[in-house]
């Protein structure tokens, strides 16, 4: 990545910044993590209670970068090809036809995802993992961009499934929207409209992949890839964790700040940037054993602590 680059693509992040920050008030930071999420061709995980915007930042987003969204209400009762699209056998033509379901779209709301059947959810694994579905032995991709922004309701946990390691790992950002503060809360109830209805489009989609491709350009010093390497392996040495962060883990952690860094206009990471994500990045992706998660640790906490305790290089890079 040139410095000319860098200027043009940290210019193009704070529009798209501002330009969902019109649907999304005061919400500034959780706006720029999902974009990062996107950007790095991740998705999203957010815990909020219901009402906090969750479907105005996934519509918001969508429309921003002129691409389609799709709202997946999950229940107990979804299945898989009410997801992923079915197969049908049309008379006519004697042929069969691919009828591609709502996962096809540049963002997709799952909501409320813990609701589903493990069944259900694991049907989600490919597409999340690699762009594309595949039905009866066809495989379809889904196209440029695509990004699942799924929810959960942190209270209600009746009637739901927790989900596995497998799935939580596919995530590459885990954050909260939480409600706005006074000052938007009443921005928002003076207008008390959708404020996504006439949001205008900033970029096309295909320049969020152009976007994507500069950002895997960024350099990072190898002292940083250690820095990494260093907290993936605290985590996993830590007393209080069952099991700690992957090197998939430690992959996503570099691909986001990649982003992070082209962001605020560099063409190299610093350790700031990885110390920026490693909550968001790696906290879901802990598991604790049960003697601290019964004394009510957080795998937020233990982070704070791995963060704390592992020395960032000393040297300058860039």
């Amino acid at each position: 990545m040139t410095p000319e680059q860098s200027t043009w693509f940290a210019e193009t992040f704070d529009a798209l910044v501002s330009n969902v920050g019109l649907a999304l008030l005061g919400k500034e930071h959780t706006v720029r993590l999902a974009l990062t999420a996107m950007v790095a061709e991740g998705h999203l995980l957010l815990e909020d209670a219901p009402g906090t915007g969750k479907t105005s930042l996934a519509k918001a987003l969508a429309a921003t970068v002129q691409g389609s969204h799709h709202r997946i209400q999950f229940t107990p009762d979804l299945l898989p090809s009410d997801v992923t699209g079915v197969t049908i056998y049309d008379q006519s033509t004697h042929r069969f036809e691919f009828h591609p379901g709502p996962i096809f779209a540049s963002v997709v709301l799952a909501d409320e995802i813990n609701r589903a059947s493990p069944k259900t959810q694991a049907a989600l694994l490919e597409v999340m993992e690699e762009g594309q579905i595949t039905v009866d032995g066809v495989t379809h991709p889904v196209g440029r961009p695509f990004m699942v922004i799924a929810t959960q309701n942190p209270i209600e946990q009746a009637g739901t499934y927790r989900l596995p390691e497998a799935q939580l790992d596919r995530f590459l950002i885990k954050t909260s929207l939480g409600y706005p503060d006074r000052a938007s809360t009443i921005e928002i109830l003076a207008g008390a409209k959708d404020r996504t209805t006439n949001l205008a489009p900033r970029i096309t989609t295909q320049a969020v992949g152009t976007l994507a491709d500069l950002a895997q350009t960024v350099h990072i010093d190898e002292v940083v890839l250690d820095y990494v390497a260093r907290l993936t392996e605290a985590t996993r040495d830590d007393s209080q964790t069952a099991i700690g962060a992957s090197v998939r883990g430690g992959l996503a952690l570099v691909r986001t700040a990649k982003v992070w860094a082209a962001a605020a206009g560099r063409e190299y990471v610093i350790p700031d940037d990885v110390k920026d994500l490693a909550q968001p990045v790696l906290a879901h992706r802990l598991l604790l054993d049960s003697e601290a998660e019964f004394a009510g640790v957080t795998a937020v906490e233990i982070l704070g602590r791995i963060l704390e305790t592992t020395a960032p290089p000393a040297v300058r890079v860039g």
